[in-house]
């Protein structure tokens, strides 16, 4: 069986916000810098560097401002802000790519911002429409898309729902997320493969939690359905305060290992991306063992033995 997949995908690497935003130990602000300046000689072209958030929320974010002072170049660099308070604060940067989002379901986004989705989005398309004034490219991260820990499983026509608001607003890309790791290959097919019949002309993103051993299928299913761009975290960090259970972001080494081997390019220098992992785990609560790592220090222990 021949199946069409794209010959080249990019990877966004959003290890230094989504994989750093839970972690308990403060890492401090040369080492981020450090971590995500080694990301971008691996070849990473995009990134999530930080986020604008309420520093009492997310005390780890607390350095936003001297993170994109050190770390913007050519290259698209995402920050996250979740209202207008964060926005605000973005303005006074030379940050140009801004990430908004918000959940399917209400009770995540409840949980999350204390606001109904549809209160939720009426506010977000108004920011929206003045970042897109502004000049900013605008992407919109959709979260509980698949399942969610409070409401279960969300139905195809409120994630399009969703998804159709942000789209008619005018944002650039959906990154659109499993949550949870609950998604199947053939959900997460269907779901993506609608959404690019749906919206032709908008970046489509998948970000999937490994939270079960599925991620890795969860992204060939949505190679098959067309869909070339991907966000991953190297070492798999990351999870979310607001859904319980939510572990880590599907590894970038597992990623990138995968598709090369499929003949599908990143980009990004395997070597390289293991220097950049090395680097920040020495200032993390806990060790990093994803599968691809683990070997890779066993062959390279081996070499010096």
């Amino acid at each position: 069986m021949i199946l069409m997949i794209p010959n080249q995908a990019t990877i966004i690497e959003v290890g230094p916000r989504d994989g750093l935003q839970n972690e308990a130990n403060y890492v401090p602000t040369e080492n981020k810098i450090s971590f995500i300046k080694a990301l971008k000689d691996s070849g990473v072209r995009e990134m999530e560097l930080t986020s604008f958030v309420s520093p009492k929320w997310v005390p780890q974010m607390k350095d936003a401002k001297e993170i994109v002072n050190s770390c913007l170049d050519e290259s698209r660099n995402f920050v996250l802000a979740p209202n207008r308070k964060g926005i605000e604060r973005v303005k006074e940067t030379s940050v140009s790519a801004v990430a908004l989002f918000a959940g399917v379901s209400n009770s995540f986004n409840k949980k999350n911002s204390n606001k109904e989705t549809i209160q939720l989005l009426e506010e977000l398309v108004a920011l929206v429409d003045e970042l897109k004034r502004d000049g900013f490219f605008v992407r919109a991260c959709i979260s509980t898309a698949f399942y969610c820990p409070y409401e279960g499983k969300m139905t195809l026509k409120d994630t399009l729902g969703v998804c159709r608001t942000f789209v008619e607003a005018g944002v650039d890309e959906l990154s659109v997320a499993d949550t949870i790791g609950m998604a199947t290959p053939e959900e997460s097919y269907n779901l993506f493969h609608t959404l690019k019949s749906e919206f032709p002309n908008t970046l489509l993103t998948a970000h999937f939690h490994d939270t079960r051993g599925m991620a890795l299928a969860n992204i060939y299913a949505c190679l098959t359905a067309g869909i070339s761009r991907f966000d991953t975290s190297a070492g798999g960090l990351g999870g979310c305060p607001f859904a319980k259970g939510a572990t880590g972001n599907v590894a970038t080494e597992s990623v990138v290992y995968m598709l090369e081997r499929m003949g599908v390019e990143t980009g990004i220098d395997l070597e390289k991306l293991m220097k950049a992992i090395d680097e920040i785990e020495p200032h993390l609560s806990r060790s990093i063992h994803t599968p691809y790592r683990s070997l890779h220090q066993k062959e390279a222990s081996a070499e010096l033995n």
